[in-house]
């Protein structure tokens, strides 16, 4: 598949490839395949697979030698022009069309984060991205409850030793379901604000640890590349 580096650190090894499909892939430096180091806009091909790149090596451009062997052949300033104006927007087009193909709607941000972002802990999430998933996983969470009520209470479950049976399995096997990619939301939301994703590990300190995860949760977005990534799609810098 081709694509676009849109990050790359050299020190640390690690880095950010926009694909024709949409889609962000990290790659680190021994997915490489020929070049010790990818510049930032470098045009690449490579092998995805569970959100990596592998095999990642850069499209040489073919390009005229300096100094050609027979003086004859040259290439007019004109023409020169031309191709140059022409490969532009193309360019342009590649870069807008990876942006707009990431979501940026509430709905669009639930589905991918349970879709494509299902084992995702690396890159980030805006605050809208990270909200609108958690509202619409907490609808869904109401909806799959009251299936469960309306069945118990249909099957007289509320009446007998088994109570809310089918409730609590439809709810239990949600959360279930849908828990690495609601840690993986918390992960890429604090890379948002530019701190390390292990501090999601204070949620486990009782009471008050939640409430430092909610003001994570609504620090605006770091405007600016950082080493998780480039800003968000969808964020005015």
């Amino acid at each position: 598949m081709r694509g676009e580096v849109l990050h790359y650190d050299e020190d640390q090894g690690f880095g950010f490839i926009t694909g024709a499909d949409g889609k962000r892939y990290t790659f680190t430096r021994e997915n490489l395949r020929r070049e010790p180091a990818m510049r930032k806009g470098a045009a690449v091909e490579f092998q995805p697979g569970g959100g990596q790149a592998r095999d990642v090596f850069s499209i040489a451009s073919s390009t005229a030698p300096a100094a050609a062997a027979d003086s004859s052949i040259k290439i007019a300033p004109a023409q020169a022009r031309n191709a140059s104006a022409a490969s532009a927007p193309q360019a342009q087009h590649f870069g807008r069309s990876s942006e707009q193909a990431q979501p940026t709607d509430l709905w669009g941000y639930f589905w991918r984060g349970v879709t494509q972002n299902y084992f995702n802990f690396a890159g980030r999430a805006r605050r809208k991205e990270y909200w609108g998933y958690f509202l619409f996983w907490m609808v869904s969470l109401l909806v799959i409850g009251g299936i469960g009520l309306f069945a118990d209470n249909e099957m007289g479950n509320f009446d007998s030793s088994v109570s809310a049976a089918v409730t609590v399995g439809l709810c239990g096997t949600f959360i279930l379901a849908t828990l690495l990619p609601s840690l993986g939301m918390t992960v890429r939301r604090i890379h948002d604000i530019g701190l390390s994703g292990w501090l999601y590990l204070v949620v486990l300190i009782p009471t008050i640890g939640s409430l430092i995860i909610l003001v994570f949760a609504l620090i605006p977005t770091q405007a600016r590349e950082n080493q998780w990534g480039p800003v968000p799609a969808g964020v005015r810098v």
